[in-house]
């Protein structure tokens, strides 16, 4: 791990580095929230990634947003070889790094916070899931053999072009993203650690809006029930 300056901080996950964004909204904020970690959408970056103000104002603790591979500030696979899986391992490696976190995921981010939320239920205090690009996750079932093919000029562009081909065309059944929720919901020892805020459900997130222990609700709701879930760090003055 090595601290670029005060706002990032590069974080090594195999051959990729991870780029964690100390959000300015975060940065006055009391810590009495714990911390928020923001997970942007496909074709982003945290940059791109803010709170609105009427849904910060719920939240008191340091706010993050990590850039995953291929995206903003973070490296590239070199020749591909993108999934959600390893947009999750992003994610793990960030709270390795930060800790108990709750997250907000637009997009493909909500997707990834659902999925950590199930592998990590010790370490995500709740997992608000938004609208944004990549909130499909592709077809629903197998389509027509095809050779995807990125032009070399597109190489050194961000978000890598392959990232954008290779997460489009992930087919992502509701089974499995029910399978997250039942992990996260008996181990994380939370009522309701799951809640949606999107208003285009596609079949794996309708499957999770309408299990009873998920909470329907806007931002702003969702960040004021999980901030009391938030582990809190007692503040030193």
């Amino acid at each position: 791990m090595t601290t670029v300056d005060l706002g990032m901080t590069i974080l090594q996950h195999n051959r990729i580095q991870l780029a964690l964004h100390t959000l300015p909204a975060g940065t006055l904020r009391d810590g009495s929230a714990g911390q928020l970690l923001l997970l942007h959408g496909l074709g982003e970056s945290s940059s791109s990634t803010m709170l609105p103000a009427n849904a910060a104002e719920h939240w008191n603790g340091p706010i993050f947003g990590l850039d995953f591979s291929g995206h903003g500030a973070s490296t590239r696979s070199i020749g591909g070889g993108y999934s959600a899986e390893n947009l999750m391992a992003d994610a793990d490696v960030a709270l390795a790094h930060l800790g108990p976190c709750t997250i907000v995921g637009r997009g493909i981010g909500a997707y990834i916070a659902l999925l950590i939320a199930g592998a990590r239920p010790n370490l995500v205090r709740g997992a608000v899931l938004t609208d944004g690009p990549g909130l499909a996750g592709g077809p629903t079932r197998p389509t027509s053999i095809s050779i995807p093919v990125v032009s070399a000029a597109l190489s050194p562009a961000h978000p890598d072009p392959w990232a954008l081909l290779e997460l489009s065309r992930d087919i992502r059944p509701a089974d499995y993203a029910m399978t997250l929720l039942r992990q996260a919901i008996i181990l994380s020892g939370m009522q309701c650690p799951v809640a949606v805020c999107a208003r285009w459900l596609p079949p794996w997130l309708n499957a999770v809006a309408n299990d009873p222990s998920v909470l329907r609700t806007d931002l702003g709701g969702a960040l004021a029930e999980f901030r009391w879930h938030a582990p809190v760090t007692p503040v030193i003055r």
